[in-house]
């Protein structure tokens, strides 16, 4: 079928809207009209990273409607309401295990922009090739085909152009918050970087009842939502004695703290905040190496990464739309939409800061 789809032929270039062709849902795979889909700093990854060969459609925070199914797909059927996560293969020892976000095959399942055969759903004009499989969906399109495993039903009632950041960053910061370092009552988190994925964390400790949630940025109106959102203490990322503060608002370190930024000094600053055998998680992918000098661990601290918020998403999802829909974890507050066509605007108020969640709407 013929589709619109935002295409990335240059990795410095804009994104064009084009006329592609999208081949019918194989085996596995579901055919899903995109109601909305979050841009995510992942996203911009091709742009500095060389992962993907040629063209491609990238995308992996969607939401949709159900148009058609593959061979062997029973979880869904054409008519339901979806949002779209990552993908997995569902039979290795950590899928098995329930923890599908450490998948054996995670990354050319989510990162190539190909099935695992090397084979694409798309086509260009001319009948080339285009990598349509970034992170089991690539959903910046009117239409994608996404693999059943990362498929999230939710009630149809509910407005999917705002339930679309829910697949990937808001899960992130969410799921590292609550699943990977256990934030709850009493506890204390430190979150470095409030953009989607830290925000969300803020936001999802303080509804767990995180005693204090110390959110660290060096954007003031970033540090202004994050005390909206339910942060007990905003400081500014500049300030060379962040860890000393963050220690004394929290009566000698914090339980865990959230790196989202991958700046090595900012790393160092998070570990450096932590109480004795406090935990630092890291979800970004910056290039830059992190060096920890042997006294940071000193109190058996412990440093880790976390892809997707430990979250598997059928579980994990509905959760945050229930608190969601009762006020208590209020992430619709960072969306703002625009066009499927607007691509570039999006992406340019994405990188300025003027924006914490765009999400693209191809309808609009």
């Amino acid at each position: 079928m013929m589709i619109h789809a935002a295409v990335l032929r240059d990795r410095t270039g804009p994104f064009g809207i084009e006329e592609v062709d999208l081949a019918a849902p194989g085996p596995g795979e579901v055919l899903v009209r995109v109601a909305g889909a979050g841009l995510c700093r992942s996203d911009l990854m091709p742009r500095h990273v060389p992962i993907v060969s040629g063209p491609v459609v990238l995308g992996h925070e969607g939401a949709g409607v159900v148009e058609d199914v593959g061979p062997g797909v029973t979880r869904v059927r054409p008519g339901d309401h979806v949002v779209l996560s990552y993908d997995s293969c569902g039979w290795c020892a950590r899928c098995l295990g329930g923890e599908p976000s450490y998948c054996g095959q995670f990354f050319p399942r989510n990162l190539s922009g190909r099935r695992v055969d090397g084979s694409t759903s798309v086509t260009d004009a001319g009948g080339e090739p285009v990598a349509a499989r970034w992170f089991g969906q690539s959903s910046f399109a009117t239409h994608c085909i996404a693999a059943e495993r990362g498929l999230v039903p939710v009630d149809a009632s509910l407005p999917l152009e705002t339930l679309a950041p829910l697949g990937c960053g808001i899960q992130t910061g969410a799921g590292t918050a609550l699943l990977a370092l256990r934030a709850g009552a009493g506890s204390t988190l430190a979150v470095f970087g409030t953009g989607a994925v830290g925000l969300a964390a803020v936001m999802a400790a303080a509804a767990a009842g995180a005693r204090e949630i110390v959110a660290v940025d060096t954007h003031p109106k970033r540090r202004e939502l994050a005390l909206e959102l339910g942060a007990t203490h905003a400081l500014d990322g500049a300030d060379p004695e962040t860890a000393a503060r963050i220690a004394a608002l929290t009566g000698g370190g914090a339980d865990a703290a959230l790196d989202t930024t991958s700046v090595p000094e900012v790393v160092l600053a998070a570990v450096t905040s932590l109480r004795p055998r406090g935990t630092c998680a890291l979800v970004g992918s910056g290039a830059a190496d992190v060096v920890l000098p042997p006294r940071a661990l000193l109190g058996g601290q412990t440093l880790r990464y976390v892809m997707e918020g430990d979250a598997v998403p059928q579980q994990f999802i509905p959760v945050l739309i229930a608190l969601w829909q009762n006020g208590r974890f209020p992430f619709d507050r960072l969306v703002r939409t625009y066009p499927l066509s607007g691509i570039n605007d999006a992406e340019r108020d994405f990188g300025n800061g003027d924006v914490v969640k765009p999400v693209l709407v191809p309808a609009a």
